[in-house]
């Protein structure tokens, strides 16, 4: 079976997705970690992934890549949309 090692961002308070981080480094010994984001939650996606490896997992974390792309769907009123999208990995050192 797949291990889940991603953390999708969203609306919910900030610390709860950097401690989703902690937590699968930590108690899962996941080998590494996908924060991903869409839209205006792409900055929150960045500042969980910086706070996660320079203040709470300093020297044992690090950036592996980052992944930029769009995604095309249609909304509500059936417009076609394009959404920017992020995949930051986040690896042990």
């Amino acid at each position: 079976m797949a291990e889940d090692n991603n953390i999708f961002i969203g609306d919910k308070p900030f610390m709860n997705y950097v401690t989703g981080v902690v937590m699968q480094f930590t108690t899962k010994n996941a080998p590494e970690v996908f924060v991903k984001a869409r839209g205006r939650f792409i900055s929150r996606a960045v500042d969980v992934a910086e706070v996660a490896s320079k203040r709470f997992l300093v020297g044992q974390i690090a950036v592996k890549g980052i992944k930029i792309d769009s995604e095309g769907f249609q909304n509500k009123e059936g417009r076609d949309v394009r959404v920017s999208t992020i995949e930051i990995a986040l690896a042990r050192m």
